[in-house]
């Protein structure tokens, strides 16, 4: 009885599923195309249930971390700076890269490209997750997906929303980044389904 209501736990801790929406818009401009250049937009984003700014979670986290062993924070602070170009990004590309791929599809996600559409990944809301062991939670990644004209950024050709995407891995992941990078890998994985299905129907 004990084993079912661990299993049961379990399953209710990892039992989230991603809400991807469009707002507006339609896929007919991304058929014939082969890339996409895509921006990452960390700038202005909410964390937690409390929905609290970057900086204040940030700060609140790093002091936690300190209380428990000093320096601590600072070290978690340099892990986390980073993980945004280290791990968060290039989990959405080579995900939604490889989705592309597997479907025989030429279209590939870039940054830096001069290519006649861009697709900007703006980061709206994270939960980090956490993992104890025994029990867990993912990640939790929010998003806004727009793909606008390079040459003019006010035309918005469609615009998606991803809600919650979960991240997480088999097994134990103990990192925050880590798991975080999972809900943009989902993000990416998402996505790129969505668009094989619209574009290329």
């Amino acid at each position: 009885m004990k084993k079912l209501v661990i299993a049961l736990l379990l399953i209710s801790g990892t039992a989230f599923s991603q809400n991807m929406e469009v707002i507006n818009g339609n896929f007919d401009f991304l058929k014939d195309q082969k890339d996409i250049n895509i921006e990452f937009d960390y700038s202005n984003f909410t964390m937690m249930k409390e929905n609290k700014p970057e900086a204040q979670y940030v700060e609140e986290h790093k002091a936690d971390l300190d209380q428990k062993a000093k320096g601590n924070g600072n070290l978690w602070h340099k892990r986390w700076i980073v993980a945004k170009d280290q791990i968060w990004t290039p989990k959405f590309l080579e995900i939604g890269n490889i989705i592309f791929t597997k479907a025989g599809k030429e279209m590939n996600f870039q940054e830096g490209l001069n290519t006649p559409y861009t697709l900007i990944v703006k980061t709206v809301w994270i939960y980090p997750g956490w993992d104890a062991g025994i029990m867990k939670q993912p990640a939790k990644v929010s998003t806004i997906l727009t793909f606008v004209e390079s040459a003019n950024r006010s035309n918005v050709l469609l615009e998606i929303s991803s809600m919650e995407a979960p991240g997480d891995q088999w097994g134990n992941n103990f990192n925050n980044e880590t798991r975080i990078g999972e809900g943009y890998a989902k993000t990416a994985k998402s996505l790129s389904k969505l668009i094989i299905k619209k574009a290329f129907k």
